[in-house]
């Protein structure tokens, strides 16, 4: 369990290359932290040397391919492995091109099974495992996009969407069990997998959506927004007319 200051004993990032998982990851150090990388990852190196610096108690790598899911109750037994986790973040997705992915059946297949069936696949048995140790938050990645779906990037954000929806009631079902889930609903964050997009009003800093998840998760939240200011404008635009929404410049 958190310490009085919020730090954490053992911590579980999926997606162990997540540029903001690991931002979260380093809030709630000094821990003992496992990396759940996709094999043969270029970051993976970076990623552990990252978190050693930063203080951790011990960082131990584990394989996770996202869309294994055949694989995917072996890497969470592994992880598990003799360890109880005050904290899993399931971080790891990818964004593409939506123009690109509504038109090409496999790539958009690839985003969506990313995105959101991988995502389902280790929320299940997350929730299994931490049912089971009666305490604990995950912690999960959406995104603003989920929250009102548009033309820009409608294979993203319907991908997301699904995943909130889960994660949310995910978070009803355990709650009796004495385990909370949060999910992180962030607009545009500045990392690599945003680099090629044009800088959106409202984005912040890996490290502003890993202080608000801190604090989120020490308060027990179930939702968090970064920027506190897309809640509500996510309520306004979810009550714009479609004919009037069309027009909107995005």
């Amino acid at each position: 369990m958190l310490n009085a200051v919020g730090e954490a004993q053992n911590i579980l990032l999926l997606g162990g290359t997540s540029e903001i998982g690991l931002a979260i990851v380093k809030e709630f150090l000094p821990a003992h932290v496992t990396l759940a990388i996709r094999p043969g990852s270029s970051h993976a190196e970076q990623a552990k040397a990252e978190i050693e610096s930063a203080g951790a108690r011990s960082v131990r790598v584990i394989d996770f391919d996202a869309l294994d899911f055949a694989s995917h109750p072996g890497v969470i037994d592994e992880a598990f492995d003799g360890h109880d986790f005050d904290i899993a973040i399931v971080a790891f997705g990818i964004l593409g091109d939506n123009e690109e992915q509504w038109q090409d059946q496999a790539k958009a297949v690839e985003a969506v099974q990313t995105n959101y069936t991988a995502a389902v696949s280790v929320g299940v048995l997350l929730g299994q495992k931490f049912k089971a140790q009666g305490h604990g938050t995950i912690v999960a990645m959406s995104s603003v996009a989920g929250m009102k779906v548009r033309r820009s990037n409608f294979v993203y954000g319907s991908a997301k969407a699904g995943l909130d929806g889960f994660y949310g009631q995910l978070g009803e079902a355990l709650r009796e069990y004495g385990v909370n889930v949060l999910l992180v609903r962030p607009g545009q964050v500045r990392t690599r997998m945003s680099a090629g997009v044009k800088e959106a009003p409202l984005t912040v800093n890996r490290e502003d959506v890993a202080k608000a998840v801190h604090e989120a998760v020490v308060k027990r939240d179930d939702t968090v927004w970064v920027h506190p200011a897309f809640e509500y404008v996510s309520l306004i635009l979810n009550h714009i007319p479609k004919p009037i929404f069309r027009k909107l410049p995005f």
